[in-house]
């Protein structure tokens, strides 16, 4: 996890640890609250007593959209996960009285680990890099290869016509945040339905399934904990996968991405190998639609960047450089369509 920044408060309230040490094994207050730096829509705390470290995850305070901010289905994702093949932090109470900390919470354990926020992950080798991403596709494929019933997630979310609902979803969120024409999105919003692939199995859908909602293992090959689960629910499992390879599509400057750099000189797998290595260990033989599944999210991601282009525009942005961010929803579009019409 990445270093606290100031505090949003120094202690916890009575209250809050009297709470924590009915719910929480081993929890011995006083505990000492700092807030991680990098920028959460669920804020989220380091939690320190004098021998323990926990995390912390909190809803905002005050006023919220119906089903944003789901904590409560993140502690039932992770609690279900715990013990499976799917490296998860481990649970260890929720909280949905407000009273107690202003808004519902749950508290996991801290998984100490390395972080990577650049996708070429500065200061590994070449040899480390390749291992490194083995390590990440083979959490994304232990993910997808979980039944939902197996572990009692067979009612967390309504897998039926989940791409053409996404599409749908979408499609409306950006007419409701357009301020100009951008072509490629009136190309993606004509083609995307009439390409809808066949439906997948329903697998536990994590929605946000980047490098840097990952813990590496601080000195082996491995990843020890998946993070921020608040987009999961039950869907097609291809388009979470599609989503988490968009980075070999764009470059550094447009999503963080490695698509216009020297990968074998970086030790990094090219996109094919990474998709083919995640059918073997799912029993694929391949993944027909591919070019839907890549052209979905290149759209998905555009129809959030517009969003934060309006409010930018409106004078709502909620950071410094929202229109510069919300700017890039163009070029993502024009290389979903690009991929969409590849012969």
């Amino acid at each position: 996890m990445s270093n606290p920044a100031a505090a949003d408060y120094d202690q916890l309230s009575p209250r809050a640890e009297a709470w924590l040490a009915d719910h929480v094994d081993g929890f011995r207050g006083p505990a000492v609250l700092s807030k991680f730096s990098l920028g959460q829509s669920n804020p989220t705390f380091r939690l320190v007593t004098a021998d323990r470290a926990y995390v912390l995850r909190r809803k905002p305070l005050g006023p919220l959209l119906p089903k944003a901010h789901a904590i409560e289905r993140e502690f039932r994702v992770l609690q279900a996960l715990d013990g499976s093949a799917v490296p998860v932090p481990r649970v260890f109470a929720l909280c949905e009285d407000p009273e107690v900390f202003g808004a519902a919470f749950y508290v996991m354990e801290l998984v100490e680990g390395r972080m990577f926020y650049d996708q070429r992950m500065p200061g590994a080798t070449p040899a480390e890099r390749t291992q490194l991403f083995d390590a990440m596709g083979e959490a994304v494929a232990n993910l997808h290869l979980v039944d939902p019933a197996s572990i009692g997630l067979s009612d967390y979310g309504r897998p039926e016509g989940f791409i053409a609902r996404q599409v749908d979803l979408w499609t409306r969120q950006y007419r409701a945040s357009q301020t100009e024409t951008i072509d490629a999105m009136e190309d993606l919003i004509a083609w995307l339905p009439e390409n809808l692939p066949a439906e997948q199995r329903a697998r536990i859908f994590h929605g946000d399934l980047r490098l840097d909602n990952m813990v590496f293992h601080p000195t082996e090959p491995r990843v020890v904990a998946i993070l921020d689960w608040e987009l999961s629910t039950l869907g097609d499992p291809l388009a979470d996968l599609a989503y988490h390879a968009m980075v070999w599509r764009v470059g550094a400057d447009l999503f963080r991405g490695f698509g216009d750099l020297d990968r074998a000189a970086l030790g990094i797998p090219e996109e094919d190998a990474y998709v083919r290595r995640y059918c073997a260990r799912t029993g694929r033989d391949d993944i027909p639609h591919w070019q839907f599944y890549l052209a979905f999210s290149f759209f998905r991601v555009a129809a959030i960047l517009q969003g934060v282009r309006s409010r930018a525009l409106n004078g709502q942005a909620s950071s410094a450089d929202a229109a510069e961010v919300g700017a890039k929803a163009g070029p993502l579009a024009q290389i979903g369509i690009s991929v969409a019409l590849q012969p």
